[in-house]
């Protein structure tokens, strides 16, 4: 099986190229060439924008009687992608760039363009100045003076930047959270001083109650004192000796008295007991019957008359049978009609 892809060709002995008829081909001929884009440009018909880069089936032909030093210059044709108009651009190796001929403007030309009008400008200029000296002189004090203006600009905008470079900005952050800190600082203890003040007004007022009511109780107590003692105590009674420790006990007694007045005491029965009434024992008593009476009665006349007194003049009691007193019987009678009463 001979090889697919041949490398060398076979030319036999008697082959005369010469004798190949040439082919004639125009020399503006088209070709169909595949490229993209060179530039961003817009379609004057559609207002279509092109993009760089975007691919298109172009044709490509010679342009005739132009050349750039010995180089041929290309021109390529492609359609719209949206209208299918025609738009053509070529090669400017002179500038190493792709111009536009027809159908679209090209867009971004604004360094370009610049460009071009700096080097028009400078062209008049050199024109002028050849043939005519003042101008030159005129020319020359210009730039002194713009270069003058460019430098004062100049040294302006760099002590500006000294002025900015000055400005430590680390240094004012510290600056305000040491502020920051303060403030906070200040702002407790203002809040803490309130606090305390509030407290000693609340302890100085409770200390002012608390002596007012001792006062109270004081005179109260006073009060109830000479009103319950007998006008004779004053005369059994012996006034203590006023002492620090009889004073820190009276104060102790007081408050005593008042936590015993607001809460009662505990463990005694003094409460219990004024809501009591206790029952007195019954004592038996003999009474005797009327006649019993009245016989006792006539036997003490006659034994008041009958015997003689004593030497102190005194009256004795009279004895019953069962050896007790008038008196007491006297008092038992009545103590036994209160108990049946109650």
């Amino acid at each position: 099986m001979s090889e697919r892809k041949v490398l060398n060709k076979y030319y036999p002995p008697d082959f005369d190229p010469a004798k190949i008829p040439k082919l004639k081909l125009p020399k503006d001929r088209q070709y169909v060439v595949r490229l993209m884009a060179p530039f961003n440009m817009r379609c004057k018909t559609c207002g279509e924008y092109i993009y760089k880069g975007k691919k298109f089936n172009a044709r490509k032909e010679t342009v005739q009687n132009e050349l750039y030093m010995g180089l041929p210059i290309f021109r390529f044709y492609i359609k719209c992608t949206r209208c299918l108009a025609e738009i053509t651009f070529k090669t400017d190796p002179e500038n190493t760039d792709y111009a536009m001929e027809h159908g679209a403007t090209r867009n971004f030309q604004a360094e370009k363009l610049i460009e071009e009008e700096e080097k028009r400008v400078q062209q008049e200029r050199e024109d002028e100045e050849l043939n005519n000296p003042m101008k030159v002189l005129e020319n020359r004090t210009k730039d002194s003076k713009m270069e003058m203006e460019v430098l004062e600009n100049l040294q302006e905008l760099k002590e500006l930047n000294q002025r900015q470079a000055q400005v430590d900005f680390e240094g004012m952050i510290h600056q305000y959270r040491e502020l920051e800190k303060r403030e906070k600082e200040r702002e407790k203890e203002e809040d803490e001083r309130e606090t305390k003040e509030m407290l000693e007004k609340v302890m100085v007022k409770r200390l002012r109650d608390s002596d007012s009511e001792e006062e109270e109780e004081s005179s109260s107590s006073q009060t109830d004192k000479s009103s319950t003692d007998k006008p004779t105590d004053i005369l059994t009674t012996d006034k203590p000796t006023v002492t620090q420790g009889a004073t820190a006990g009276g104060v102790k007694r007081a408050k005593t008295e008042r936590w015993e007045r607001s809460v009662g005491i505990l463990g005694s029965g003094g409460a219990l007991g004024s809501l009591m009434v206790r029952k007195k024992p019954a004592t038996a008593v003999n009474k005797p019957s009327p006649v019993a009476s009245t016989a006792a009665s006539t036997s003490q006349i006659d034994s008041k008359v009958s015997k003689p007194t004593d030497s102190t003049n005194a009256p004795r009691p009279v004895t019953t049978q069962n050896g007790s007193s008038s008196l007491s019987l006297l008092g038992a009678y009545s103590g036994s009609d209160s108990n049946d009463s109650d």
